[in-house]
């Protein structure tokens, strides 16, 4: 598997993949609430690819997952009692990580969160960090099991989800 930053040349068949993945990921409902047109928004995926931001992991051509990881967190991060004291532009963030249906639960969302922490690291990040919907516990078993510590939480508002609580993780290292 490959990890590589997406061109917009790319942008079709991302939109394609992560409507696949909300059509065919069991509980897509329950635990990531991702919607059609509602989130991933596609003026979301423009932007990511557009700063570079987006990225395709891919088996012999062919698109296995999508995430983006920003090298700056947003307002959002600053609510949080971090363990690590940093500047926004010194933080990489994983955003939209959504894996192939049909290789769920085989280990390719967690290679993709370790090639965005050598990503990160090799940028000259000195914090990994994310976020993901309370409901979303199968997600935090992952992160936890790759070494990211619960943080705190946050009600937001998005709008596929309204006012919903967000938990917020950090990578130890």
């Amino acid at each position: 598997m490959i990890l590589q930053r997406a061109n917009p040349g790319d942008f079709f068949s991302i939109i394609a993949f992560y409507d696949d993945v909300i059509e065919r990921t069991p509980n897509v409902e329950k635990y990531a609430r991702w919607q059609k047109g509602k989130h991933p928004k596609e003026e979301s995926i423009r932007a990511y690819i557009e700063e570079g931001s987006m990225y395709l992991y891919k088996e012999q051509g062919v698109i296995e997952g999508v995430m983006a990881v920003t090298m700056y967190q947003g307002e959002d991060y600053h609510a949080i009692e971090w363990s690590k004291k940093v500047q926004d532009d010194e933080v990489a963030v994983i955003h939209i990580l959504a894996v192939n249906p049909d290789r769920q639960s085989t280990g390719i969302g967690s290679d993709m969160v370790l090639a965005a922490i050598d990503l990160s690291k090799a940028k000259g990040m000195k914090s990994v960090r994310l976020d993901a919907l309370a409901s979303n516990k199968p997600a935090h078993k992952v992160y936890e099991r790759l070494g990211f510590e619960y943080k705190g939480k946050q009600n937001l508002y998005a709008e596929n989800t309204g006012w919903t609580d967000f938990y917020f993780f950090e990578l130890n290292s």
